[in-house]
C-alpha cells in the first residue's frame, strides 16, 4: 500500500513528507496505522549522521497506533488492537532467551544500523527504489508502518496513545535504568545528570523508588524547576556549581550511591563517575558519538565503584511498558509534563524545538 512518510534523503536534509510504498507483510510483521509518534534525539542524530544509519531513510521509533493487518504467524496482536512500538530483537540469542532483549546479539544491525530486514530486503520503497526503514523494527515517522511483531506491545484501548508514544524508547530508557537495574535502596541517593526527557523519566522513577535523595543536574533553570516538581529533592545548576563537589557536599564528602548520565556528553560522564561513593554505581544511558571514550582512574574504581551501560532500560517491553502505562493511569508517571504535541505536518518545527531544548519531548500526532 501507499502512505505518506517523512523521508530524510541526505545528511542534514529536512524531513520531506512524501508518498512511499510499503512492502507486503511477512509472516511476523504487522501493519499499523499511526496515531502518534515521539520524535527523539536519536532520530535527529541519524539525520545529522552522528549515528550512521543509511540514507535515504524513514526514521521514528516511538510509535503508537492501531493494528490494521497482521502476518500469518503473528500471535501477540490482532487487527483493531491499540499498540505501542519499541525496539526489536531476534528472540533467539541467549540474552533474548534470558529476558534481556535490549542486549540482543543483533541489536545494532536490527535497530540502529541496518535499514533492512535480516535477509536484506526492504519494507519501504519510493518510485521503485528502496528506502532504508525498519528503524528500531518500526520507522513510525509515517502514517502507516510495517512493524516487527516483537516491537509491538498491546495496550488498553482506552489509554491515550498520543500521551503514551514516548514509552517505547525515551521514557522506558530512563525509568528502566532506575527501576529495572539500579533499584536504589531505601535511604540512598540518586543523581541524574541531564534533565531532558530521558533524565526526567529517571527522576520520576527515582521518586517511585526507595531513594531518599534524588538530585537533578542540568544547565537549564526551567528544567531543574520541572525536575523538582517531578520528584527531585535537590537540583544542581552545572553552569555555576561543580556537580561533583556539590554531590560530595550532600554526602559528607563520600559521594553518592547512584548516578545516571543521560546527556551523552563525555565530560558529563566523567562527572557522573567522579561523584560516586565507594561501592557506588554509575549508569551510562546517554548516546555519545560512536567511538567516544571516557578516561577513568583505575585506582578510583578499586573501592568497588562500577560503571555500567544500560540500553532501553534493560526492559522486557511486553512486561515493563504495560507497567508504565498503569503508572501513568494512576497519576504516578506524569508524562503530560514532558510532552508537547505537533501535527505531523509540523515535523520540522518539532525537530527544531527539540534541538533547541524548547520542547522536552515532541510528539507528532496524525489526523
Amino acid at each position: 500500500m501507499k502512505t505518506i512518510a517523512a523521508v530524510v534523503h541526505e545528511k542534514d536534509a529536512p524531513f520531506a513528507l512524501e508518498e512511499v510504498e510499503l512492502d507486503e507483510l511477512r509472516d511476523n510483521e504487522v501493519l499499523v496505522r499511526m496515531v502518534a509518534t515521539g520524535l527523539c534525539h536519536t532520530d535527529l542524530s541519524v539525520r545529522s549522521q552522528v549515528i550512521p544509519f543509511p540514507l535515504p531513510a524513514v526514521l521514528g521509533h516511538e510509535g503508537a497506533g492501531v493494528v490494521e493487518a497482521v502476518g500469518s504467524a503473528v500471535r501477540r496482536v490482532a487487527p483493531g488492537d491499540h499498540v505501542l512500538a519499541t525496539f526489536t530483537s531476534c528472540g533467539e540469542c541467549p540474552n533474548c532467551a534470558g529476558g534481556h532483549p535490549a542486549y540482543c546479539h543483533d541489536f545494532l544491525p536490527a535497530n540502529l544500523l541496518g535499514g533492512t530486514r535480516p535477509d536484506g530486503s526492504h519494507t519501504m520503497h519510493q518510485d521503485g527504489a528502496p528506502l532504508n526503514a525498519r528503524f528500531f523494527g518500526q520507522s513510525t515517522l509515517a502514517r502507516h508502518a510495517v512493524i516487527d511483531e516483537r516491537s509491538l506491545v498491546k495496550v488498553d484501548a482506552n489509554a491515550p496513545l498520543e500521551m503514551l508514544a514516548p514509552l517505547g524508547c525515551g521514557i522506558q530508557t530512563g525509568a528502566g535504568a532506575v527501576l529495572n537495574v539500579l533499584r536504589p535502596e531505601p535511604g540512598s541517593t540518586l543523581a541524574v545528570f541531564g534533565a531532558g526527557g530521558v533524565g526526567l523519566a529517571a527522576v520520576m522513577a527515582g521518586a517511585l523508588s526507595g531513594a531518599a535523595n534524588i538530585v537533578a543536574v542540568d544547565m537549564v533553570p526551567a528544567r531543574l524547576e520541572l525536575a523538582r516538581e517531578l520528584g527531585a529533592t535537590h537540583t544542581i545548576d552545572a553552569r555555576s556549581t561543580d556537580p561533583v563537589e556539590a554531590l560530595k557536599g550532600l554526602s559528607s564528602g563520600l559521594g553518592v550511591e547512584y548516578t545516571i548520565e543521560a546527556t551523552g556528553n563525555i565530560a558529563v560522564s566523567e562527572q557522573a563517575v567522579g561523584a560516586l561513593a565507594p561501592l557506588g554505581t554509575c549508569a551510562l544511558i546517554g548516546a555519545p558519538s560512536f567511538g567516544a571514550t571516557c578516561p577513568t582512574d583505575v585506582n578510583f574504581m578499586l573501592n568497588g565503584r562500577r560503571v555500567i551501560g544500560i540500553t532501553e532500560g534493560d526492559s522486557l517491553p511486553q512486561v515493563f511498558i504495560p507497567a508504565l502505562v498503569r503508572l501513568f493511569q494512576l497519576g504516578k508517571l506524569p508524562l503530560e509534563r514532558l510532552i508537547r504535541h505537533y501535527p505531523f505536518e509540523q515535523i520540522e518545527q518539532a525537530a527544531a524545538d527539540a534541538h533547541a531544548g524548547v520542547t522536552i519531548k515532541p510528539v507528532l500526532v496524525f489526523d
